[in-house]
């Protein structure tokens, strides 16, 4: 009785341990799983949609952005609202409908700053009372004006001569918030716009004048971009052209039509 008695108090003791000993091996399973959960949920990405917001289409190719608390113009056109709130604006050239004084004198205040390609000095420096504050620009170069860094990308056409090379006419690549916004200007495919490095690109796509949907759309895909932008449809062109273009990219790519 007592031998069994015994057997019994080690057995008992023997499921003990091995209880404990599986207990103890368990919780520390479960933390590092509990761990693990919060390491994967700390790690957050910047959402994509970010880099399109505050940018708008006013008409054709005049582009609105607000980043930083600041608002560009690139060349504004057929502006509906006198709102005097441009803080930059940039101008491509000197066509009537990427220049208009009319337009500028809507977004323009005493404090704007302007970027503009040489043929457009003499009339800008005649809108402000400040020369200081009008940077004429040159293809091919770097510039920051306050904390705004961009390149300048020669803009011209490769089989007609609406817009000569020699008219040293550009597309203006902005560095902001860390991304790269590509406004192309008026301008046919070049060996140069191909080879910029960008996160968005406003690409014309109206054809006559510049490259057409097609052109703009094959051109495009070969590049690293991650949102592109019809525009230059409206005067020339229409929305059937921006339609064609986002429906001829690549799938990497997200077309957006903002206007």
């Amino acid at each position: 009785m007592k031998k069994g008695l015994i057997i019994l108090l080690v057995i008992l003791v023997a499921v003990i341990v091995i209880l404990g000993i599986l207990f103890i091996k368990s919780k520390p399973e479960k933390e590092v799983k509990k761990e693990n959960k919060k390491v994967t949920t700390k790690v957050t990405t910047k959402k994509e949609e970010d880099l399109m917001e505050g940018i708008s289409l006013n008409y054709h190719a005049s582009i609105r952005m607000e980043k930083n608390k600041k608002v560009i113009y690139f060349d504004p056109y057929k502006i509906e609202n006198t709102l005097n709130d441009a803080d930059y604006i940039f101008i491509t050239h000197s066509h009537y409908d990427h220049y208009s004084e009319e337009d500028i004198k809507k977004v323009m205040n005493d404090n704007t700053k302007f970027i503009i390609t040489t043929d457009l000095e003499d009339k800008v420096k005649s809108l402000v009372s400040d020369t200081s504050k009008v940077t004429v620009v040159y293809p091919n170069k770097e510039y920051k004006v306050d904390d705004i860094s961009f390149e300048t990308i020669p803009a011209y056409n490769t089989n007609k001569t609406f817009h000569k090379k020699s008219y040293n006419w550009v597309g203006y690549n902005l560095e902001l918030n860390g991304k790269k916004y590509y406004v192309v200007g008026d301008s046919d495919i070049t060996d140069e716009l191909k080879k910029v490095e960008c996160d968005v690109i406003f690409i014309p796509v109206g054809g006559t004048y510049t490259s057409t949907d097609e052109e703009a759309a094959e051109a495009v895909s070969s590049m690293n971009v991650k949102y592109a932008v019809p525009i230059h449809y409206g005067v020339v062109g229409s929305r059937k052209n921006a339609e064609n273009f986002v429906n001829k990219l690549e799938t990497n790519i997200k077309g957006i039509i903002l206007k």
